[in-house]
């Protein structure tokens, strides 16, 4: 059986992991916002790392009870979870928002050019 002491230090790293990857997520917005597409893109890649280091955190605890082993549900494994799936949810919106100032800074330039 792993302890809940195991089960709770995979929580913290779900919570780390998360994190990092939300704070390159806000920022890659922010560069977007400024026009800076490749930069954000690249902070977007950062975070989808994080996101990947925490995956393979929670994988390790799926796999051991898909195996039989009884884990014991700890409050910081919950909000390990609810921090990285909520950030994977901020991950898609972030990247659909960035799409979208790159496309209205194409439209804008255009219309300054009278291409419209």
């Amino acid at each position: 059986m792993t302890s809940k002491e195991t089960i709770s230090n995979v929580g913290f790293a779900l919570v780390a992991y998360a994190g990092d990857a939300k704070a390159d997520l806000f920022d890659a917005l922010k560069q977007a916002r400024q026009g800076n597409f490749e930069q954000a893109r690249e902070l977007v890649a950062e975070a989808n790392e994080n996101i990947n280091e925490a995956h393979n955190q929670q994988t390790s605890l799926l796999t051991q009870e898909a195996g039989g082993a009884e884990l014991d549900v700890t409050f910081i494994m919950v909000h390990g979870q609810d921090t990285l799936m909520t950030t994977m949810m901020l991950k898609d919106e972030i990247v659909y928002m960035i799409d979208q100032y790159e496309r209205i800074l194409k439209l804008e330039e255009r219309v300054e050019k009278g291409g419209l």
